[in-house]
């Protein structure tokens, strides 16, 4: 049994559009979400912010937990444990270097996303973006309990959404 891989991932939205990040993943081209893991004494939302100016090159405010989704890569039997927050665009720097891996940024619509699912990361991605688009939201008080999550991933897992 592999361990259980926790991240985080930021659903920003601009217009219609949501940020996301090109990358090399599993020897192809993959689009995902902003986000990644959590570090020590890191708060999700930090990790979140963080990881989001890593990647992109933006800076966000980070909103509601929209949701916690378990996806579990069909090849390897991996399980990823997602932890999604909406994000508020505040800005972009353009001259900013990326985090090594990351190809560019990118901004798609919902009916792009879902044109493109053979590019995506996981199917988590496009969950994400749907879930935040129907107003799903999930309390942080879902959370608060399980601080540090990365020793509580066995509470986390039994919140979370099959992807």
């Amino acid at each position: 049994m592999h361990a259980t891989d926790l991240t985080v991932a930021a659903v920003v939205d601009l217009d219609g559009r949501f940020l996301l990040v090109e990358e090399q993943a599993m020897n192809r081209k993959v689009l995902g979400q902003p986000g990644g893991h959590i570090e020590a004494g890191e708060s999700p939302e930090q990790a979140v912010v963080r990881e989001t100016l890593e990647e992109t090159g933006c800076v966000v405010e980070c909103g509601e937990l929209i949701g916690v989704y378990l996806w579990i890569q069909p090849q390897t039997r991996q399980q990823f444990l997602r932890i999604a927050y909406e994000a508020k665009f505040i800005s972009c720097d353009e001259e900013q270097e990326l985090d090594q891996g990351i190809i560019a940024r990118r901004w798609a619509t919902l009916p792009e996303l879902e044109s493109r699912q053979s590019m995506l990361r996981s199917p988590a991605v496009l969950r994400c973006v749907r879930d935040y688009t129907t107003g799903k939201r999930q309390s942080d008080e879902l959370l608060t309990g399980m601080l540090p999550l990365q020793q509580n991933v066995h509470r986390v897992l039994a919140t979370a959404d099959l992807v």
